[in-house]
């Protein structure tokens, strides 16, 4: 099968829709199909060796330029070449990321918009490049991207499906006016939209509602990591003391806050064990200001020193980190549709401690690694904490079931699987989408 996915960097940030996308298209590749990660905005930022075209559509120079001035809407495809190279776009991205989501509602309406949207220079190159590679199917990474599947759709005729992994984080933090234009029209490109792939049966629920799409036309297709690099079973911690581990994106919505809570809670408790706290992932400009704040309560509580932060590491610093923790703990306060780093946490043997919202009750209740706990409840998150890190017969039962099941049921090579066959019964009764 020849697969076509456009995926979306982060504006120079490791993401996790760019990490599960590559993981998948490497994988699909494996399985012997034909697939092609097409990058849009900016180029995309992994751990692992990159699967993505070197060629970036809807680059986000020209997005921008388009948006704001008449002139470039109407410029020739060799200035806009200027405008795309890589390292172009990696440069601006350093200030990309600064810029607020409640900022960006009117691109976004325009995107949404596609042909009759401020970018439709873009819209043409994309399907004029899908037209030549001739695709058997085009999935998309997000649906904040979907004003482009009209004319995919009627140019190319093919089975076109949307992946669901994250939408509403970004779309929550615009403007309410905003908000409905874009939902509006989402639903309207839906109507091009042969079916949608979520990361969760949770998400899929959410999304249904949230934006008012079509549940019936939802499938789930849980994410899967690729094992190579990872450790397995952890190894005996001898002399080390107990470690709770943060592994994510350092900022309010990852719940780092609630982190830094839970373990001066935890570490204030009468009798309470000499537990450290270890934190890495991407730390942008934009939230070092809030790091800050959260080394400061540290300092204030007198725990400074029991607390290591690893700046944001490649594959094999991530698979040290994590066989340097005893339990894994992401205390999200939004409602994560994935949990990648819950995967990565359980290829290490390391059980977790999680918020019961988003995914996590999913992945909890289909491996048994780890606890959920009340997630408004900090005294919660640290009794959950407390209980793995003193019991060590159940801190090594969850690690190893986590490691069990993901064997079974969350590689990269089951996340493709499964996709394959979502996608045989697209494109073997593949059919215009019409109401």
């Amino acid at each position: 099968m020849r697969i076509a996915f456009i995926t979306a960097g982060a504006a120079g940030m490791y993401c996790g829709s760019c990490m599960r996308d590559n993981a998948l298209v490497t994988a699909l590749r494996k399985l012997g199909h034909d697939a092609l990660l097409i990058p849009t905005y900016t180029p995309i930022k992994v751990d692992e060796a990159d699967a993505s075209q070197q060629k970036v559509f809807f680059g986000g120079v020209n997005v921008y330029l388009e948006q704001k001035f008449w002139l470039f809407r109407h410029t020739p495809r060799v200035l806009d070449r200027l405008f795309n190279f890589r390292w172009l776009l990696k440069f601006v991205s350093r200030f990309a990321v600064r810029t607020k989501y409640s900022e960006l509602g009117d691109i976004t309406i325009s995107m949404l918009q596609g042909a009759h949207g401020h970018q439709a220079k873009e819209v043409a190159k994309l399907v004029e490049f899908l037209r030549d590679e001739k695709p058997d199917v085009v999935l998309f990474t997000n649906a904040l991207l979907s004003g482009v599947i009209p004319e995919v759709k009627r140019q190319l005729g093919v089975p076109v499906l949307v992946t669901l992994q994250g939408d509403d984080i970004f779309l929550d933090e615009l403007p309410e006016r905003d908000r409905k234009r874009c939902f509006e029209l989402i639903r309207e490109n839906g109507r091009s939209v042969d079916g949608y792939i979520s990361t969760s049966h949770y998400y899929a629920d959410h999304m249904a509602a949230y934006i008012g799409l079509p549940r019936e036309r939802m499938h789930v297709a849980h994410p899967g990591i690729n094992l190579a690099g990872h450790g397995g079973a952890p190894d005996p911690r001898g002399a080390r003391p107990l470690t709770i581990g943060y592994f994510a994106r350092i900022c309010p919505e990852k719940g780092f806050h609630r982190a830094v809570e839970a373990f001066i809670t935890l570490r204030q408790r009468p009798g309470a064990p000499e537990v450290k706290l270890k934190a890495s992932g991407w730390l942008g400009a934009n939230n070092r200001a809030y790091f800050d704040d959260q080394l400061k309560r540290l300092d204030a509580a007198g725990l400074r020193g029991d607390f290591e932060h690893v700046e944001s590491p490649g594959h094999d610093d991530k698979v040290r980190f994590m066989r340097s923790i005893d339990v894994l703990c992401v205390p999200t306060v939004y409602r994560e549709p994935k949990g990648l780093y819950v995967l990565e946490a359980w290829a290490n043997g390391v059980p977790v401690v999680l918020p019961a919202h988003g995914t996590f009750p999913e992945l909890i209740e289909a491996t048994g690694g780890g606890l959920l706990v009340d997630p408004g409840s900090v005294g919660a998150l640290a009794d959950g904490l407390s209980r793995v890190l003193s019991d060590h017969e159940f801190r090594a039962r969850c690690g190893a079931a986590g490691l069990a099941a993901l064997r079974e049921r969350f590689t990269a090579e089951a996340m493709a699987a499964h996709t394959v066959t979502l996608l045989n019964q697209f494109v073997r009764t593949s059919a215009p989408i019409t109401a």
